[in-house]
């Protein structure tokens, strides 16, 4: 199946350490730049359904504010409880200082 791509934002807008939202054929997504690259996932977190993108970026995870559960940004994999169930992670690339996400 080849993955559509959708465009998302310019790539000045996603500022590094920040997390920025967007909704994709309806699945809100938080993307995020951590050490220069660019990463999305669900904005929803899968404990208590707190909006990751109100959350903060520490060592490549992002964290959600409600009770600090944290997701990996490259896999989506829960690296803090009290989540214990992973987030959607996916592609995403950038052409000509724009960039695109794929949800599937």
């Amino acid at each position: 199946m080849v993955q559509e791509f959708v465009k998302v934002c310019d790539e000045i807008e996603i500022v590094e350490g920040k997390i920025m939202t967007a909704e994709i054929k309806k699945r809100p997504i938080a993307i995020a730049r951590y050490e220069g690259k660019l990463y999305a996932v669900d904005n929803i977190c899968t404990h208590d359904g707190g909006h990751l993108g109100e959350g903060n970026v520490i060592k490549g995870q992002v964290q959600c504010p409600r009770h600090g559960a944290r997701f990996d940004l490259k896999t989506g994999q829960v690296k803090r409880m009290p989540a214990i169930l992973g987030i959607g992670a996916y592609e995403i690339k950038v052409e000509n200082g724009q960039v695109f996400v794929a949800i599937p």
